[in-house]
């Protein structure tokens, strides 16, 4: 079976190929969650696809979300049905079909404060939410909602103050893993002929009169630059939409998309009682308390960001809003020392006279701003499948020739296809193998059937099953896995986004990252300057966010937080 390996090997040939070879029909610029499903929607049809990303694959809003594959209450309160139901559907097809190891169920409990008319109300919301979900093909496998007193609240979620509510209601929705369900989707996109490569940035786009025939790039890695021809250009580069066609000089932008910073902490699961996540509503927005294996994740924010996008800064104020509005309804408060990691991210909302962001539409848009070039803006999470057909299908008509319909409907990840009867053979393959039953469920929740790999490293270097110093919840193999498979380039990428390292641990992830790196420097081919530059870098970052978030508004958190630079060049690795 091809399973999408992304090496270095494999992205130096892709490169190679994409420069030299014939014209590709599709190239799709922008790795994120959109960018990716474009090139495995293309790739699906039939048609030659390249994806380049600028950074790391997700390296963007695609890593940094609230982690959660839902309809969006919120929205139904907006009266969008549409959307929600759209959203519904696509939660169902990715918990059934599509990517049952990555996204799974989690169930909310809603608190009541006001007795009667509160409960008629959200109640008839939620009710609604659920029948919703039953209109697709496959709403079906969540539990519906159950109203409870506030007895039975209390049991459900120990750690809410008695009379912070006077019952609640339960409801499920589902949960991922943003950055590995992205890199899942590159790699399935690389196992049906897309050749993907991360860290190549478009500097330019490629004309015969207007009309777009390919990119220049560089290779960040080595410096050098390229050109890739191709039938049709997709943009799918979210918050850098304005960016990218920019560089179209002359022609005006046919999307303005307005940036919104969404900010999240991450505390010990220890620090609050509860068998459920938890939704609140603010005066500004809603709040989400999701539960995170041993940890929790809060969040989110929604202000209007217009500073640096590639690393959008949460500061105190960012914090204190999270812990002040979570702890009105903790019996035992939050502080700042509870929180173990903290990340920020950018949503690409296509703007409208609105005066705040959380107003802005999260529907996507797609345009044809020239001949050759396609463009796909805004959008939510849970929607990417439909973004991508809707892109691709745009990228078909400038073909001019006869492309079968989209099947991603049809299509399972890689690591899918065999899973239930994998997570059924656990304790076997913990046997097996000689790892705890509980590293076997961890490694399926995160590969799936591709845990075999993962696998066959232990056996083949039996010290790469022990836990990774510093990061106890994961595995050598993982860091290795990481790099040999997964198209990690450098520490960064391993520690923040093929794990969550950088969010799990106290430190921020530094007292794992000397025995990273040492474990990922002989497939790089790094030498000993290159570990210790690596080292540094990623420290220095770490200290630069932590003092960011420090700093009371968001213009001198950006301002300490461009004090880390971005990972630097190494030699290209054999």
């Amino acid at each position: 079976m091809n399973t999408g390996v992304i090496s270095s090997r494999s992205r130096a040939a892709a490169l190679a190929s994409m420069a030299n070879g014939e014209e590709l029909d599709v190239l799709v610029v922008g790795a994120g969650v959109v960018g990716a499903g474009s090139a495995l929607d293309a790739a699906t049809r039939g048609l030659s696809v390249g994806l380049l990303e600028a950074r790391d694959f997700a390296s963007g809003t695609s890593s940094r979300s609230s982690k959660l594959i839902h309809g969006g209450l919120r929205y139904l309160e907006m009266l969008d049905f549409a959307l929600v139901r759209e959203a519904l559907k696509e939660r169902g097809l990715l918990i059934q079909r599509l990517a049952p190891h990555l996204v799974r169920p989690v169930s909310f409990l809603y608190p009541l404060q006001h007795r009667a008319w509160e409960r008629l109300y959200i109640g008839a919301g939620i009710a609604l939410y659920d029948a919703l979900a039953l209109t697709g093909s496959f709403g079906a496998g969540l539990p519906r909602h159950r109203h409870l007193s506030r007895t039975e609240a209390l049991r459900a979620f120990p750690s809410l103050r008695p009379e912070s509510l006077v019952g609640a209601i339960r409801y499920s929705d589902a949960q991922v893993d943003d950055a590995r369900h992205t890199m899942f989707l590159v790699r399935t996109a690389a196992a049906y002929g897309a050749k993907v490569a991360a860290r190549t940035e478009v500097i330019g786009f490629l004309r015969e009169g207007r009309r777009v025939v390919g990119v220049r790039a560089r290779d960040a890695e080595t410096g050098a630059e390229l050109e890739i021809r191709a039938r049709t250009v997709i943009n799918a580069t979210g918050v850098w939409t304005g960016d990218s066609q920019a560089l179209l000089t002359g022609e005006p932008n046919q999307f303005r998309i307005t940036a919104s910073k969404g900010i999240h902490i991450v505390v010990p699961r220890e620090r609050i009682a509860g068998n459920t996540g938890m939704i609140l509503r603010t005066e500004k927005s809603v709040l989400f308390v999701i539960p995170w294996e041993r940890h929790w994740i809060i969040g989110t924010t929604d202000t209007e960001w217009t500073l640096d996008k590639g690393h959008p800064a949460a500061s105190r104020a960012d914090v204190d809003y999270l812990l002040d509005e979570v702890n009105q309804t903790l019996a035992t408060p939050l502080t700042h020392d509870d929180v173990q990691g903290v990340y920020a991210g950018l949503r690409p909302l296509l703007s409208a006279q609105s005066d705040t962001t959380a107003k802005l539409s999260r529907e996507h848009a797609v345009g044809t701003p020239v001949p050759g070039m396609v463009v796909v803006a805004g959008g939510k999470y849970t929607t990417y499948r439909v973004m991508a057909k809707d892109a691709v299908d745009a990228a078909v008509k400038e073909l001019h020739s006869r492309v079968p319909a989209s099947c991603t409907e049809q299509i399972p990840l890689l690591g899918a296809n065999g899973y239930r009867a994998a997570w059924n053979r656990r304790a076997l393959l913990a046997r097996m193998s000689g790892l705890p039953v509980a590293r076997i469920e961890h490694l399926l929740q995160r590969y799936g059937t591709l845990t075999e790999e993962l696998l066959d490293l232990v056996s083949e270097d039996p010290s790469l099953g022990e836990p990774l110093e510093g990061a106890a919840d994961y595995l050598r193999a993982e860091a290795v896995y990481a790099v040999t498979h997964e198209g990690a380039r450098h520490l960064e990428d391993v520690l923040t986004r093929r794990t969550r390292i950088s969010i799990e641990t106290a430190d921020r992830g530094v007292a794992a990252a000397r025995t990273t790196a040492r474990l990922i420097s002989g497939p790089l081919g790094w030498g000993a300057d290159d570990i210790e530059r690596e080292i540094s870098l990623y420290e220095a970052r770490v200290v630069a966010e932590l003092a960011a978030q420090e700093q009371p508004d968001d213009a001198t958190a950006d301002a300490t937080r461009r004090a880390a630079v971005d990972v630097a060049p190494l030699a290209a690795a054999v």
